[in-house]
């Protein structure tokens, strides 16, 4: 069995940690979510609150890599909710159109501010210029990671 370079094994290494922090941040957040949210309908809340406009399920699965089931069941639970907006597409009558409602904004923006006393004690961890230090290095690896899907 081939062993890993030392730079492979510290990529690994890398990737192994984001790994864990992922878990071990979403078990997290959605401890402290409100409105019975998961960490996935938050997510799609959040992204549709960034980069607004009009979504297609099977184009929002693509964006967080999941199945159109998935995406489809967790738009279903938000249209449940009220925060989200689930019409048909003018143009194209199989096909469905997502907006974020005033509801659904008003939900995230609860679900940040719940969500700031656990970032609060989090400073205890890394001091803000080590925050500022590694924002950069993770986001160049994201910019990475999303170009090679």
């Amino acid at each position: 069995m081939k062993t890993l370079s030392p730079d492979q094994q510290a990529l690994f290494g890398l990737l192994n940690e984001i790994g864990i922090i992922n878990q071990l941040s979403s078990s997290l957040l959605e401890r402290l979510l409100p409105h019975g949210l998961t960490v996935a309908q938050f997510s799609l809340l959040n992204h549709l609150q960034r980069l607004e406009g009009e979504w297609s399920p099977a184009r929002l699965a693509a964006a967080f890599q999941v199945t159109r089931g998935t995406m489809t069941s967790t738009l279903q639970r938000l249209e449940a909710k009220g925060f989200i907006s689930l019409v048909p597409d003018p143009a194209d009558g199989r096909a469905k159109i997502v907006t974020l409602t005033d509801a659904g904004r008003r939900a995230r923006d609860a679900a940040l501010a719940a969500a700031g006393p656990g970032l609060a004690e989090m400073k205890d961890a890394l001091s803000p210029s080590e925050v500022a230090a590694v924002i950069p290095v993770l986001q160049k690896l994201r910019i990475w990671l999303d170009m090679h899907r």
